[in-house]
């Protein structure tokens, strides 16, 4: 074959090549698509650890579902978490998940503060995705929004238990020194009605800003100077325990109410131990707590980040509800419709193993709120006690 013959030869495979390289390039991209999955919240500011706490449960359960395999719609499936700060602004929450949903294609997004939640819901219908609220806030679930998960207990199945406990224990006379955020607003504004129903009196009513400042003894000192018996507060953890803390030097000897956003192991942390925080009642922290699904995920999550790593139930409830999208996704068969995923989130946490429903969840309400009966904790001779709800209220 002359030179002339070979050229023409190699002219006329070339498009078989090249059609052949698209063919299993294309097969190659279809192997393995890739998803995106959200989160705005606080990773700088006051709040930062709080956070972070919720973008590590996300991080391990992405990590164990890519390790494991994701297969959906017969296609394999890699989850990607894009984390985004929004220094507990709402505003910048609504930027963000405008920037998650348009730039990156998430079909959810987590955030765990309610008001970024609230600013989410005016548009995540229409521009179909789903907000996975990290709140405890009874009006997330109370909007009628389809594409909503409340992922834990709303926080006013605490308050009779929590305010009969402290009464019992210290007086009917509190203080409350919450922080001026969104989410303790709300807290507050059903707290403060239920204390004096059951009797009580309200000292004083301080809010703070818990994310912008770490002295708080001239708010603290205003509060005290009525003498409660119990201080309300709340907040992320580590502003919560500053207020503790600076309640015990300018001599206050009650008990806290804590609203379940703190979380008591964290806050011994700050305030030197828990005999600070004697006569404290809040929700259990995970490493106290001793089913299957929180025990499993707090030996995963100190393998993870370190032993000295106690992880925290904004952790271990967004990681079981991480695994939960990822499950829904395989069982409603797409990545991308939001509406069919949302739709299966409830079947996908009755069919999680136990070791990866490290919050015990029992499916997804009518309102789209998740179906778990929680922990609750007290601090007592220096330790805590974990405790059921309803022996609370005997």
């Amino acid at each position: 074959m002359n030179r002339t013959a070979i050229s023409r030869r190699r002219l006329n495979l070339l498009p078989i090549a090249v059609a052949l390289a698209g063919a299993f390039g294309a097969g190659s991209a279809l192997a393995q698509d890739t998803v995106k999955i959200g989160f705005t919240g606080p990773l700088s500011g006051g709040a930062a650890l709080y956070g972070k706490n919720v973008v590590n449960g996300m991080e391990m359960a992405i990590k164990e579902i890519n390790a494991a395999g994701l297969e959906v719609g017969g296609k394999k499936v890699k989850l990607e978490l894009v984390a985004l700060d929004d220094k507990y602004s709402p505003a910048d929450a609504a930027i963000n998940a405008r920037r998650l949903v348009q730039q990156y294609q998430t079909p959810a997004v987590f955030v765990p503060h309610s008001g970024g939640i609230y600013a989410m819901q005016a548009f995540n219908e229409q521009e179909k995705f789903i907000v996975m609220a990290y709140s405890s806030t009874p009006k997330i679930t109370e909007t009628g929004n389809k594409l909503t998960i409340r992922i834990p207990p709303t926080f006013n199945s605490y308050i009779e238990p929590f305010t009969q406990y402290e009464m019992k224990k210290f007086g009917k006379k509190v203080g409350m020194l919450p922080g001026d955020h969104e989410y303790a607003k709300n807290w507050s504004q059903l707290f403060g009605p239920a204390w004096e129903k059951a009797g009580g009196t309200i000292a004083s009513n301080n809010p703070m800003s818990y994310n912008r400042s770490a002295d708080f003894y001239s708010g603290v000192s205003r509060v005290l100077a009525e003498k409660p018996d119990v201080l309300f507060v709340g907040g992320p953890s580590e502003p919560t325990a500053l207020v503790a803390k600076q309640a015990r030097e300018l001599g206050f000897k009650g008990g806290f109410l804590i609203m379940d956003q703190a979380k008591l192991d964290e806050m011994a942390k700050v305030t030197g131990g828990l005999a600070p925080l004697e006569g404290s009642i809040g929700v259990l922290p995970v490493s106290y707590d001793d089913r299957v699904g929180p025990k499993t995920f707090a030996a995963a999550y100190r393998k993870a980040y370190g032993a000295d790593k106690d992880p925290t139930t904004e952790s271990s409830y967004n990681y079981a509800l991480t695994h939960a999208v990822a499950l829904a996704m395989k069982l409603a068969g797409t990545t991308t419709d939001a509406t069919a995923i949302r739709s299966k989130i409830g079947e996908a946490l009755t069919k999680l193993p136990k070791e990866t429903n490290a919050g015990n969840f029992n499916g997804v309400d009518a309102v789209g709120g998740t179906i778990v009966d929680p922990l609750v904790a007290t601090v007592e001779g220096g330790k805590i006690k974990p405790v059921n709800l309803s022996d609370l209220m005997k």
